[in-house]
C-alpha cells in the first residue's frame, strides 16, 4: 500500500503534462486494504471510516462494503456523505456543533452523536424536542480522560489525556451522567462512552488507549447504577512517513480488540480510523519546473505544492517519493539539473514552508527540470486539509484506478 505499483507507474507516466499535477487513487488497493481490516477485527468490533481523512466520493463509495458506517465532524460532511452514500449509518462528532448543523442532523436521524459538552446536551435535548418530537435520540458522551504515562511521545498528535478543547473533563461527565440519569434530559438516550484521545499510534498503544477509554466507561456506569451498550475509542491509528513501508499491524491489533471485546460482551465496541484506510491508496504526481543552486543546496521546484498536498507541511514531515525520469525536452536550452547526492523538494509558493520533502534521493543520472515525482501516502488529509486558493495555482487533476469498474 506505499511504493506505487507498476500499474499506478505506467498510468502516472502516460498522464499528459496538462494534466499535472495529478491525484491518482488506486481504488483496487484501498478496497483490498480495508477488506484485510475487517477481516481482522472482531464481529463485535464495528468500523467507521472517518470522512475527514479523504471525503472523495470515489473514496467514501469504495470503502462502503466494509465499513459499518461513517464519522462526520461537520454539516457540511454530514449531507456529503448522506448524499454519497444513503442510507448508511453516521456518526455526528466535532467540539463546535451549530445550532442548524444538530437540527439537520436530527432531520437526517443520524445514528448517534457524539455529545462534547454539558451545553451541548442542553441544545441537543431542547432541539429534539422540537425537531424529533416522540423520539429519543442516542448519545455518546465524549470524554477526555488521562493518557497512561509512556503512551503517547513526540510523534503523537494528542486530541485528549491533557488540556483540550476535544470532550468532557472526567468531572463534567460525571455531572452529564447525574442529569441524565435523573432523567433531566428527556429526549436523549445515552448509550455510553466516546473518545479519540490520539493520533499516530501503533497497535499497542491503540489497545492500551482502548482498555483505558473501555474501562473508564464501565466505572462511570457503575457510578451511576446504570449500562451502558456502546463504546468507541476513537482512530488514530499510524501511518509512518519517515518508514513509508511500515504498516499499522492489524492483525495484533484485532487479537487484542478481540479480548478486550470478550472481557466486556455487554459492550459494542467502534473505532473510527481515517488515514490508516486511505492515505496509501493515494499519490500525489507533478513535474520538476526548475533547480535551482543555492547556499550549497539544490532545490527541485515543483508544479503545485503544499496548496495541494498540506500533509508534510502540517506534520513536519518529509513526504515519500519517487523521481520518474523524463527524457523528453522540448526547449533548446540545457535543462537545469542536480548532481548532488539529495536535494530539497519545494512548490511554487512564495513561501519558505511550502516545502515537500528534504533529503531527496538524486537518481544517477541526476534530477532535472521536466522530471516527475510520485508522492506516496497522499489518499489522506492532503488535497482536502490544503490552501487551495493561496496564490491561486490551478487545481490538481484526479485519475481512479479502478479495474472492478472497468471490468
Amino acid at each position: 500500500m506505499t511504493a506505487p505499483s507498476d500499474h499506478v507507474l505506467d498510468v502516472v507516466q502516460a498522464l499528459p503534462g496538462t494534466a499535472l499535477p495529478a491525484y491518482v487513487y488506486d481504488l483496487d488497493v484501498l478496497s483490498r486494504h480495508v477488506s484485510a481490516v475487517r477481516a481482522a477485527l472482531p464481529e463485535q468490533v464495528e468500523l467507521y471510516y472517518a470522512a475527514k481523512a479523504n471525503p472523495d466520493p470515489r473514496i467514501l463509495t469504495a470503502v462502503r462494503p466494509y465499513v459499518d458506517g461513517y464519522e462526520v465532524s461537520s454539516g457540511g460532511e454530514l449531507a456529503h456523505v448522506a448524499d454519497t452514500v444513503p442510507g448508511d449509518a453516521v456518526a455526528f462528532g466535532g467540539p463546535g456543533k451549530t445550532r442548524d448543523e444538530v437540527i439537520e442532523a436530527l432531520r437526517r436521524a443520524v445514528q448517534i452523536f457524539h455529545v462534547e459538552s454539558l451545553h451541548e446536551l442542553h441544545m441537543l435535548d431542547l432541539l429534539a424536542a422540537q425537531h424529533a418530537p416522540g423520539r429519543t435520540v442516542p448519545i455518546l458522551l465524549r470524554l477526555n480522560i488521562p493518557v497512561a504515562d509512556g503512551t503517547l511521545d513526540e510523534g503523537n498528535l494528542a486530541m485528549g489525556g491533557s488540556a483540550t478543547p476535544f470532550g468532557m473533563d472526567p468531572c463534567d461527565a460525571d455531572r452529564a451522567m447525574g442529569a441524565l440519569v435523573a432523567g433531566q434530559f428527556t429526549h436523549l438516550d445515552v448509550r455510553g462512552v466516546h473518545a479519540h484521545l490520539a493520533s499516530g499510534l501503533d497497535a499497542s498503544a491503540q489497545l492500551a488507549v482502548a482498555a483505558s477509554v473501555v474501562s473508564w466507561a464501565v466505572d462511570l456506569a457503575a457510578r451511576h447504577r446504570c449500562s451502558f451498550t456502546q463504546v468507541t475509542v476513537g482512530g488514530g491509528m499510524v501511518v509512518d512517513y519517515r518508514r513509508p513501508d511500515s504498516v499499522f499491524d492489524w492483525a495484533a491489533y484485532g487479537e487484542g480488540m478481540r479480548a478486550l471485546a470478550e472481557q466486556h460482551p455487554q459492550l459494542r465496541l467502534r473505532i473510527e480510523p481515517g488515514r490508516s484506510l486511505t492515505a496509501g491508496c493515494g499519490y500525489y504526481v507533478t513535474e520538476v519546473l526548475d533547480v535551482k543552486h543555492s547556499h550549497g543546496e539544490d532545490f527541485a521546484v515543483v508544479r503545485g505544492g503544499t496548496h495541494h498536498l498540506r500533509t508534510p507541511a502540517t506534520k513536519g514531515h518529509d513526504q515519500p517519493c519517487v523521481v520518474l525520469p523524463v527524457e523528453d525536452w522540448p526547449y533548446p536550452w540545457p535543462r537545469s539539473v542536480s548532481t548532488m547526492e539529495s536535494c530539497t523538494v519545494v512548490g511554487q509558493l512564495c513561501t519558505p514552508k511550502d516545502v515537500l520533502a528534504r533529503g531527496v534521493v538524486v537518481p544517477a543520472g541526476g534530477l532535472r527540470a521536466g522530471d516527475r515525482v510520485v508522492f506516496s501516502h497522499a489518499g489522506a488529509y492532503a488535497w482536502n486539509i490544503s490552501h487551495h486558493d493561496f496564490l491561486m495555482h490551478p487545481a490538481p487533476t484526479f485519475h481512479y484506478l479502478d479495474q472492478r469498474a472497468t471490468g
